[in-house]
């Protein structure tokens, strides 16, 4: 089963990159392969948690393929986990976490493990979710930039 993780240091608070993630309706605007994203369903969990069922499709070339997913935004722990739901994986798992390293930065983790249903999907897409998935990380680092401010 395909993974990736990747731990960057991000010139943002941790709160403001947790907003940046949190803040999934933007993803078609700035995430790699995210052809469109709507939600579902938006409900508080108690405590600073809110879960969020969401329907995103990715589109590459002439690939096009949706998919339901479950996000957990646990703001006291600043993490997100995303769970799969429906669509064309028999697994998909990601987090992110986000730790503060000082009072304007942090430390971002994202990690993701999943795997097509169809192993002929898995061949077509595979190469590129990794390649893509090695791009999430900067273009979150770039969207904070352009929100926030670019900091040295």
């Amino acid at each position: 089963m395909p993974q990736f993780t990747t731990k960057r240091r991000m010139r943002h608070s941790a709160d403001r990159m947790f907003d940046l993630v949190a803040d999934v309706e933007r993803y078609p605007e700035f995430v790699p392969l995210c052809g469109s994203l709507k939600v579902r369903e938006r409900k508080p969990a108690g405590e600073g948690v809110e879960v969020i069922v969401a329907d995103m499709s990715v589109a590459y070339k002439l690939i096009r393929e949706s998919f339901v997913s479950r996000v957990t935004l646990d703001r006291p722990h600043l993490q997100i986990l995303v769970e799969y739901l429906q669509g064309p994986f028999s697994k998909l798992e990601n987090r992110w976490t986000f730790r503060p390293t000082g009072d304007a930065t942090c430390d971002v983790e994202f990690f993701i493990d999943y795997e097509f249903k169809s192993r002929m999907l898995g061949m077509l897409m595979g190469a590129m979710f990794d390649t893509a998935f090695r791009r999430f990380a900067a273009a979150f680092e770039h969207r904070a930039d352009k929100i926030y401010g670019k900091k040295s």
